[in-house]
């Protein structure tokens, strides 16, 4: 199965083909989460996203809104359903059928037939959604020619669960949950006991209706001809968040200097069982804790010394480091047509890199545009980048970091749950995705 991811400015859209005959909804694919949901109502108008006028949060991405009303195959979750336990977070049936209003007498029979409760369902970043369960038919693709085939998907997938949504806050368009839970799509679709892969188009591609992003489940994402190529750093297993993927940080290496260790919870947990690095394709920059965000600044202000700091910049993005860059002219740049264009583009590498060193001797060193980023046109000669990673929030549960979408461009990440691994290769995602057929050339 391969789905076109499109590239967006904080993340990556997927697309949901649900319901009879199906409608078309673009939400959020996230790593770090189970429930699949999308926003309800007869049009996007009937949707509510309190504090989504709030800069940063992209309701612009909001086209489509899912109508049950307009699907002859839509139902209720049942209250006894496995799906309607776990959005309630119970591991007692009654539970969850007692809030339905139950009696004592159909709920000791097993025969009480009402319909799930309504949910709320909170993320890591302090957004809340509540919804009701429901039950339609979920379309995907099993061809690889997506674009050029019309994007029709080929298989129906019958009473897929998932989280018809009114009213959120913080959270404006669905997200697909990709998690390790029961209700996560990959769990729901069969494919969980193998894994899934994804390949990141640059951010320069966001917002391109041309080319698309190759998101790969079941079989061909774990190929073992393609094992040879790859990183692989052991998943670690939080015995608090269990469905959430984890990997283990040992060092941070900055240009050619010598690499710097980095506390132990990034990559052990505690006996809460809090720390480890969260891999996480929902949360947009790496987020690192304290002293070691601060230590990385620290570093690159000292190897960056011969460029001027735009600290407008810094107060104007909220970002701790930016720099005026020289740039150089390029003429060898594709458009998304598939032909050549006069262009400017900065020189990535008059910077210092950046590599992540994970557990088992993976070393990641951070694709060009993935650390320091343009936040404009050049101008005068120079174009202003920023550091795009942010300190981790201080707070006392959950990972003691994040490995974010956008350091993970142009990087093919292979999550093989089979045998409990992430494997990392870099790689051209924009030549990756015209090989998957994800690459629209026509004029």
């Amino acid at each position: 199965m391969i789905e076109p991811l499109r590239a967006v400015q904080d993340g990556y859209l997927v697309p949901l083909y649900l319901g009879t005959p199906p409608q078309l909804i673009q939400v959020y694919m996230d790593t770090g989460s189970d429930l699949t949901w999308v926003p309800c109502g007869n049009n996007p108008s009937f949707f509510n996203c309190m504090g989504c006028d709030d800069g940063g949060i992209s309701k612009k991405y909001l086209t489509a809104a899912f109508s049950p009303f307009r699907s002859s195959s839509t139902a209720r979750e049942l209250c006894s359903s496995s799906f309607c336990i776990d959005i309630h977070s119970s591991d007692n049936y009654i539970d969850p059928c007692t809030m339905a209003g139950c009696s004592l007498s159909t709920l000791i029979k097993s025969s009480c037939a009402r319909s799930c409760p309504s949910f709320a369902y909170t993320y890591g970043a302090g957004g809340v959604v509540t919804g009701m369960l429901t039950r339609d038919t979920i379309r995907v693709h099993e061809n690889i020619d997506i674009i050029n085939n019309n994007g029709n998907p080929t298989r129906e997938i019958p009473s897929f669960s998932f989280g018809c949504v009114w009213s959120t806050y913080k959270e404006p368009i669905g997200i697909a949950g990709f998690g390790r839970g029961t209700l996560s799509l990959p769990s729901q679709l069969g494919f969980l006991q193998k894994g899934f892969s994804h390949c990141f188009l640059p951010f320069k591609f966001a917002n391109n209706p041309n080319i698309s992003s190759p998101l790969v489940i079941g079989d061909l994402a774990i190929s073992s001809d393609q094992e040879e190529n790859l990183q692989f750093t052991p998943m670690l297993k939080s015995p608090v968040y269990p469905n959430s993927y984890y990997i283990g940080l040992e060092a941070i290496t900055i240009g050619n200097s010598s690499s710097s260790e980095v506390p132990l919870s990034l990559r052990e947990f505690d006996s809460r069982g809090n720390g480890g690095m969260l891999i996480d394709s929902g949360t947009t920059y790496t987020h690192l804790p304290e002293p070691i965000y601060s230590q990385l600044l620290s570093t690159l202000r000292s190897v960056i010394s011969y460029y001027p700091r735009a600290e407008d910049m810094e107060v104007k993005t909220g970002f701790d480091l930016c720099y005026r860059i020289p740039y150089t002219p390029n003429n060898k740049d594709i458009s998304s047509n598939n032909t050549i264009i006069d262009t400017t583009r900065e020189d990535f590498d008059i910077l210092p890199s950046v590599t992540f060193h994970f557990l088992n001797n993976v070393s990641i060193v951070l694709s060009g545009g993935s650390h320091f980023y343009a936040m404009g046109p050049p101008r005068n000669a120079t174009v202003t980048k920023c550091l795009l990673f942010q300190s981790m929030e201080d707070g006392e549960n959950g990972p003691s970091g994040v490995f974010g979408s956008f350091q993970q461009q142009n990087m093919k990440v292979v999550y093989d749950i089979e045998k409990e691994r992430v494997g990392f290769q870099h790689m051209d995602c924009a030549s990756s995705a015209v090989s998957h057929g994800l690459h629209n050339q026509k004029p």
